[in-house]
């Protein structure tokens, strides 16, 4: 298998050289990953079309394409250094764009309570789902992959964190594959939940927001309820999301830490800030002071949206398959139950929040 960086035997090019230069090297690879991207959104059009909504999303679809354009075909050499550069350098940019999507008026309107209640469980859920993973037999990067899309906001989370800790191609396009699969489930069981259970449209919300991977998805569980779960829970969403810029410091601080032991005496601020969580932080800043127009928010969510299907894409042509089906049932095993285990703290926080 090879790294989310790199296509075999080929480095990530430096974007610091002469772009003219540069280009040349990257268009090949370029193409083709957004020529997987393309047949990607046209699957998903074609899903919507036949069932009035599409089930697999264009993120997971990419993957699933470029794996097999991968499985019958190896991309020759000269489409490596473009397919790299897709696989990161364009992930780290729609993270940055992500920031955009929270403000800190938003985190103040949740409240204290359910602010410090999000907090416990997405970190209570990462300690959680790694354990599980280990105990599984998964290797550590697997399990902190599981244990952050679980945790976090899924796919973006999965795709976020893979560069930080040296994740395989292999292992995230598993961890995404399965994620995406069970995450379809959560939507389509959550609002029989709701009511077997009596919830409140404000409980039912926070569930939702706590469980659900995508803001998407938390506005397809929710909206059949009623709109002020959609509202509430796309807000809970929204905070949990503002954890990946704090958990991805963290992680580049462990990894720091466990390459360092041979006698490094300390970490640069940029080794253990990886750019682009510095950029979703600053865009966060941004948009709190209201320095982002209110017209430019919709625009960066769809570019944000773009670049990381392009990516995932990418990370479809450089996935052994053979390797990923080993993978999958110890893989599919720890996704669910540290999604059920996500699911049970969410409940419980939602009952201790409940009013007397």
């Amino acid at each position: 298998m090879t790294s989310i960086a790199t296509t075999p035997g080929l480095p990530v090019p430096s974007v610091s050289g002469r772009l003219p230069h540069l280009l040349p090297r990257l268009l090949p690879g370029l193409l083709l990953s957004v020529g997987v991207t393309a047949g990607a959104f046209l699957l998903q059009a074609v899903e919507t079309r036949l069932f009035g909504r599409a089930w697999l999303e264009a993120l997971v679809l990419a993957i699933l394409l470029g794996t097999a354009v991968r499985t019958v075909w190896v991309p020759p050499a000269r489409f490596g250094p473009g397919i790299a550069f897709s696989g990161r350098i364009l992930l780290e940019g729609a993270v940055v764009l992500l920031g955009s999507s929270v403000s800190a008026r938003a985190i103040a309107g949740v409240g204290p309570a359910l602010l410090v209640g999000i907090a416990l469980i997405v970190a209570a859920s990462i300690a959680g789902s790694y354990g599980i993973g280990r105990l599984a037999g998964l290797p550590p990067r697997m399990a902190t992959l599981i244990a952050c899309g679980n945790a976090i906001c899924g796919n973006s989370a999965i795709a976020a964190v893979a560069p930080v800790i040296g994740a395989e191609a292999g292992d995230v396009a598993a961890a995404i594959a399965f994620t995406a699969a069970l995450g379809v489930a959560v939507v389509l069981a959550l609002p029989i939940l709701a009511v077997l259970l009596h919830m409140t449209p404000h409980g039912f919300g926070i569930l939702a927001g706590l469980t659900v991977y995508a803001v998407p998805q938390v506005l397809a569980a929710t909206a059949p309820v009623s709109s002020v779960s959609a509202q509430v829970g796309t807000l809970v969403k929204l905070v949990r999301v503002l954890m990946l810029g704090p958990v991805v410091m963290v992680l580049s601080l462990l990894v720091r830490r466990g390459r360092g032991r041979g006698g490094e005496a300390g970490f640069p601020l940029r080794t253990l800030v990886p750019w682009f969580i510095a950029g979703f932080l600053l865009l966060l800043a941004a948009r709190s002071a209201g320095l982002v127009p209110q017209a430019a928010l919709h625009p960066a969510g769809l570019v944000a949206g773009a670049l990381t299907v392009v990516s995932m894409a990418a990370l479809g042509l450089g996935v052994d398959v053979r390797a990923l089906a080993r993978a999958g049932l110890r893989v599919s095993a720890v996704v669910t139950l540290s999604l059920l285990a996500l699911g049970l703290a969410a409940f419980l926080l939602v009952v201790l929040l409940r009013p007397a």
